[in-house]
């Protein structure tokens, strides 16, 4: 957990320090560096399902494997 924790504080760190270099606003970084992250782990959850679907083998191969163990 406390791995998890740094990350994220480095992930915001650097969030808001890139949005505000190129803006020059703190506003805009903070906005930034809290909604990215955000959006990240939401697209890190589909990205994963996606994973999963793919990284499977196809049906007739697992049907085929499922028979030879009967």
């Amino acid at each position: 957990m406390k791995k998890t924790i740094s990350f994220a504080m480095m992930h915001f760190c650097v969030a808001f320090s890139v949005a505000y270099i190129m803006t020059g606003s703190v506003v805009v970084g903070g906005m930034l560096a809290l909604i990215e992250p955000a959006v990240n782990t939401v697209v890190f959850y589909f990205h994963e399902k996606a994973w999963t679907r793919f990284d499977r083998p196809p049906r007739a191969l697992r049907e085929d494997a499922a028979m030879a163990v009967m």
